[in-house]
């Protein structure tokens, strides 16, 4: 992904895109933390239909999890915040989404993730393109949907992933309830 984030956001600078990019950072962090907040409250609702509807839902939310485990948690962090994040805006919401529209560039950003056959992320990514693309359409500054999307990938995935926890057998030891 960080490889993937870079060649993404490389081209997206070269296509004039970082021109473009005017952050106010009084006004982006607070506005992209907001935004991210929206997001997580959607995949909130989103994780619990796709557990009930999807034959492989429940599966596919652990192995994208998974994924923790590959490297360290602070590596990651960094990686998502300081590369992914912010490069998938500026190319997905950025330039492409101003060459394509809207819906393109929010098909095309879900489309990308069919190489992974994880139906419940191709959906997940499906979800976050739109809602990001919306407000990338309705005027919402780069910098807050750069803010918001390394905020959201660092709290869903490491912070405060949407995993459910299983509650303790009943006499049991609610501390050693798992996620």
């Amino acid at each position: 992904m960080t490889a993937t984030g870079l060649t993404l956001g490389a081209l997206a600078l070269a296509g004039g895109e970082g021109e473009r990019l005017r952050p106010r950072w009084w006004r982006d962090i607070p506005l992209g933390l907001a935004i991210a907040a929206g997001l997580y409250a959607i995949f909130q609702v989103g994780d619990k239909k796709a557990r009930e509807v999807m034959p492989r839902g429940e599966d596919e939310i652990k192995e994208i999890y998974a994924l923790r485990e590959i490297r360290p948690k602070e590596e990651i962090g960094l990686r998502l915040a300081a590369v992914v994040g912010p490069a998938e805006e500026l190319f997905w919401r950025g330039w492409l989404q101003r060459r394509v529209g809207w819906l393109p560039a929010a098909a095309l950003y879900g489309g990308a993730h069919l190489v992974t056959g994880n139906a419940t992320l191709i959906g997940a990514a499906s979800v976050a393109g739109l809602y990001w693309g919306s407000l990338a359409a309705l005027g919402v500054p780069m910098g807050a949907l750069m803010v918001s999307h390394a905020a959201w990938d660092v709290w869903i995935f490491l912070v405060q992933p949407t995993e459910h926890r299983r509650e303790a057998a009943p006499g049991g030891d609610p501390g050693a309830a798992a996620l």
